[in-house]
């Protein structure tokens, strides 16, 4: 189940003059960059990208290959909290990047999912109010899966449909959270060769999938704004 209460932050703390911010990226293996041997991931990706710009803030990657929705609110509190790097400090904005796992179904295509829809919705809200005791919070939609492929790890069956249902809930817990949230899965299928951007297990993004979502996420406006940062830097080519 999910924690108890958060502890107690205050999303108001003061800037140090010069003192960068700090976003807190929690979620699962695409946060944490698995399938990118070349750069990293999206989030690496942001992070350097981040790091060469004079203001840019400070990006701490927090993902954990496997987890859900569950296993990141049990350690939303602890992981994000101490990541403030001065004292009485927190991250002063948290991106939230989970659900993929949670759509996946159990032992075969019509499993059970590990966690069912009703539940993933009421633990996203509790999550999110959770999350925003802490820092401003932006939430990241599911990337695609390649069905024929599946099951993954002879056990968890990944269907489009269940990405597409749980991207919803996202999204319909965002707009009931005022948090803003970044669509995912309708742009990334609109691509003609999205299947191209998958690694082999048909789960993971792989360098060219991270490259999409790194161009998607760094020009998105609600989190340009949250940076203070704007789109006069030259755009990076994307290829297709």
């Amino acid at each position: 189940g999910l924690p108890g209460p958060a502890l107690s932050f205050s999303p108001t703390c003061r800037m140090l003059s010069g003192v960068p911010k700090k976003l807190a990226v929690i979620g699962d293996s695409g946060v944490f960059g698995w399938g990118d041997p070349e750069e990293g991931g999206w989030c690496e990706r942001l992070r350097r990208h981040w790091m060469a710009l004079p203001a840019g803030p400070v990006v701490y990657n927090l993902g954990v290959r496997g987890d859900g929705l569950e296993r990141v609110a049990a350690r939303l509190t602890t992981e994000v909290g101490v990541r403030g790097e001065l004292r009485r400090q927190v991250p002063q904005g948290i991106l939230l990047a989970v659900g993929l796992n949670d759509s996946a179904r159990l032992g075969r295509p019509d499993g059970r999912p590990q966690l069912a829809p009703e539940a993933f919705l009421f633990g996203l809200q509790q999550l999110l109010s959770q999350a925003q005791a802490m820092a401003p919070v932006f939430v990241l939609g599911l990337t695609p899966v390649q069905e024929d492929t599946m099951p993954w790890a002879e056990v968890l069956w990944y269907g489009l449909a269940d990405v597409q249902r749980y991207e919803g809930l996202l999204e319909e817990a965002c707009m009931e959270a005022n948090v803003p949230f970044l669509p995912v899965l309708s742009p990334f299928l609109e691509q003609p060769h999205w299947s191209r951007w998958l690694a082999e297990d048909g789960l993971h993004c792989n360098s060219e999938g991270h490259g999409f979502l790194f161009e998607r996420v760094r020009r998105w406006p609600a989190l340009l704004g949250w940076a203070g940062l704007d789109l006069q830097e030259l755009p990076t080519p994307l290829a297709c």
